[in-house]
């Protein structure tokens, strides 16, 4: 009996390859959290979070702007101005070239003016698939350019970080931003105009260290990396282990360096109940 059991199990029917991939490549995606198997249409229509665990999956600046402005509101700023190679740093000139073509963008944020819920606002909005969002002269430009249109428009500022830290083949050049950009905000702040940063995995470096930092709101997405040296440097320069969930954004909120952690698809909203208010403050 117990040989004839076995004679029976022996022989397995398994599937060509080409009969067991009947689901067609691009029409799912692996939670990079929770390893939850999401409908890549579903997951859009969910702001690219995972209904799960919530796992904010990254954005490109384009998709940021439609989540985020009233539809066919927003015209943008300085579309036209791309890097150059101030430092002669070698193979730069073939990565923004790379970065082009893999992103459809100049550079590494998009600015320009739109409508939320009705209400103007001057927007900046920082890639991550742009050279990691790393800073260099342009981007820096255009944040500046943007903030000096909010002036003159006298009309609220959101920006959405998302940054690697300063770009390093423009070394020197690059690091001038912070400085830059900051100067600026000053004179908005003087100008008494409204300014929200909203932080996005990851903001880092001096990003982290100039305009990020710099809202009358600071907004954070869940589980966003937020600081300016990353994690495992840190570790390794102070021989220490870190806490658990440190840098990211519900520690940092806890820290008292957010005010608001705001899921992505209550960001429009929460963004207009704090224009409303300072609209309706300044009447």
């Amino acid at each position: 009996m117990v040989l004839e059991f076995f004679r029976k199990q022996k022989y397995v029917t398994v599937k060509p390859e080409k009969e067991k991939r009947d689901i067609p490549e691009g029409l799912w995606v692996k939670c990079t959290r929770c390893s939850e198997i999401l409908y890549i249409k579903e997951l859009g229509k969910n702001y690219k979070v995972c209904q799960k665990c919530n796992f904010h999956f990254r954005v490109s600046a384009y998709e940021r702007i439609d989540m985020t402005l009233d539809a066919g509101s927003f015209v943008e700023y300085d579309s036209q101005l791309v890097s150059g190679n101030p430092l002669q740093f070698p193979g730069y000139p073939e990565k923004l070239e790379k970065a082009m073509q893999t992103t459809g963008l100049k550079e590494a944020v998009v600015t320009g003016e739109g409508t939320i819920h009705g209400y103007p606002v001057v927007l900046a909005v920082m890639d991550a698939n742009f050279i990691m969002g790393s800073m260099g002269s342009v981007v820096g430009e255009k944040i500046t350019r943007a903030v000096e249109a909010a002036i003159e428009k006298k009309s609220p500022l959101i920006i959405f970080s998302t940054s690697g830290g300063a770009r390093m083949q423009e070394g020197i050049l690059s690091l001038m931003q912070m400085a830059k950009t900051t100067a600026a905000l000053a004179k908005l702040d003087e100008a008494g105009l409204l300014y929200i940063t909203v932080l996005t995995d990851p903001t880092t470096g001096g990003v982290t260290a100039s305009f990020a930092s710099l809202g009358d709101i600071i907004i954070a997405e869940p589980g966003a990396l937020i600081g300016f040296t990353g994690p495992r440097v840190i570790e390794q320069t102070i021989k220490q282990k870190l806490p658990e969930g440190f840098q990211r954004a519900e520690f940092v909120r806890q820290h008292g360096f957010v005010d608001l952690i705001v899921s992505r698809n209550n960001m429009k909203q929460t963004l207009t109940n704090i224009i409303s208010l300072h609209v309706a403050g300044g009447e």
